[in-house]
């Protein structure tokens, strides 16, 4: 292999003067490529120069290019099923081998601190997962925080084999997703973490589509300023996710919105506009599964509830999938769940499913669908409920009812197949229901699987945002 190499070199009149072929972060040893795909690779080399490269899956297929006069190249290569470790070797006028790559599945783990949350932060489940988590063929690529006024190239970060040690620094959602899809689909996994504690959706966004649009402009006026994170549309996508554009991905998982709470009602559009730029700087519509916030004590009432009604409403956004964790949050007054292992395996078991096309049943939380006046008594129907319904501890609570007085009772709920009846002596002619329609409540409804439903209201009227201090 190395006389093939060194006779491709002067064939091509490689040979000569000394120059380095320079490579992003992203393009090291120990990476994960995607499998079965055309991939993107890219670097820097002298102006004009000429560049081959070869990976050790099939020495018979070169890929060649010229760096352009800002001395960037970049090129496809085919990449076969899963496998390895092999070796790509870039050739110019010095030789540049990235080796132990594995080829397999890859996807971006982003979002703010309960995506970035690891064992050294405290987590209830991962700790006792962090001796067990020697898997040479899960690899593990640590974006480092960065906020840039401009767009960057190369990026920073190195690829890791996941170990003990290095996982427990690592995102505990990601580190549980990828070991699922692992086990189940027996391929290496690349994941690149990629997030910020504290950071709101408009800083993953590129600056100009914020600025192209009057309503999400206005919306990142109202974004709380502090030391402790960025908060400028597009500075964290300049320099965490515009280095790794176009890499090859399968998708991307997504724990985000805490920080959003602030301007709930724009939510949903700037994810739309966030993804679709993600898309098209990646080069396909991946798929994007994200995790509906939990329950948790914000300042201001319904908050939380209305994000995650945005967040709900993001799955009308093409290949795009919810996992709801509203049943495993321990303290609400704390806004980290420290049980996250449940949060990596709803996220790996939607991407099994729709992604994989693995045979699975309700790995989908129940969603509002409709609703129907029968006899003084609301029905309320779901997406996703073809399984059934279940709840926990006797009837259904968390539900409340209105007529069109706008007043809203308790109201008691009963399970009838794949619907709720809901009802209250109070209100005689239903016209709105909401279920734990607030920022704290954990619900006791789920499907047969056991995933919660989402909190909802079938209403659109006008709520009393002021914190509850300001009306004492």
């Amino acid at each position: 292999m190395k006389k093939y190499f060194i006779a491709l070199m002067v064939m091509s009149g490689f040979v000569g003067a000394q120059s380095q072929v320079r490579l992003p972060a992203v393009f090291s040893d120990h990476m994960v490529l995607q499998q079965n795909s055309e991939v993107a690779l890219w670097g820097w080399a002298g102006s004009g120069e000429k560049i081959a490269v070869v990976g050790s899956w099939e020495s018979r297929d070169t890929f060649k290019t010229k760096a352009l006069n800002t001395t960037r190249w970049s090129l496809k290569i085919k990449t076969p099923a899963a496998g390895g470790p092999f070796t790509i070797t870039i050739l110019g006028k010095m030789e540049r081998t990235i080796k132990d790559v594995m080829i397999g599945e890859v996807w971006i783990c982003s979002g703010q601190s309960n995506m970035e949350w690891n064992v050294n932060n405290g987590t209830a489940d991962a700790k006792e997962e962090m001796p067990k988590a020697n898997f040479p063929n899960i690899r593990l690529f640590q974006v480092n925080r960065s906020a840039e006024a401009t767009p960057q190239v190369h990026g920073e970060g190195q690829w890791q084999l996941c170990t003990p040690e290095t996982m427990k620094g690592f995102s505990a959602v990601g580190y549980f997703f990828g070991k699922k899809l692992h086990n189940d689909l027996k391929v290496s996994i690349g994941l690149i973490n990629v997030s910020w504690g504290g950071t709101p959706a408009e800083v993953w966004t590129p600056s100009e589509k914020i600025e192209a649009d009057s309503e999400l402009k206005t919306s990142a006026m109202q974004l709380k300023q502090s030391e402790g994170w960025p908060s400028t549309p597009g500075v964290v996508y300049n320099s965490m996710i515009r280095p790794l554009v176009p890499f090859g991905i399968a998708g991307a998982i997504w724990y985000q919105g805490e920080a959003n709470t602030v301007a709930p009602a724009t939510y949903q559009k700037l994810m739309k506009t966030m993804i679709e730029s993600w898309r098209t700087d990646f080069g396909r519509d991946f798929p994007f599964y994200y995790v509906q916030i939990a329950p948790f004590n914000y300042s201001r009432p319904f908050e939380g509830a209305l994000v995650r009604e945005q967040q709900s409403r993001m799955i009308s956004i093409p290949n795009t999938g919810m996992v709801i964790i509203s049943d495993v949050v321990d303290n609400v007054k704390d806004i980290h769940p420290k049980f996250k292992k449940p949060v990596g395996d709803r996220l790996a078991n939607y991407a099994l499913a729709e992604t994989y096309k693995r045979p699975l049943l309700g790995y989908q939380s129940p969603l509002y669908k409709s609703m129907k006046v029968e006899k003084g008594k609301a029905r309320i129907s779901f997406e996703y409920g073809q399984i059934g319904l279940i709840s926990h501890g006797g009837d259904p609570t968390q539900f409340m009812i209105a007529g069109d007085d706008k007043k809203f009772f308790p109201a008691l709920a009963k399970i009838e197949g794949e619907t709720v009846v809901v009802f209250a002596k109070e209100v005689k002619v239903p016209v709105a229901v909401r279920f734990c329609w607030d920022n704290t409540s954990i619900p006791n409804l789920f499907n047969k699987e056991g995933l919660p439903v989402s909190c909802f209201r079938t209403d659109e009227w006008e709520l009393d945002m002021n914190p509850i201090e300001d009306k004492k």
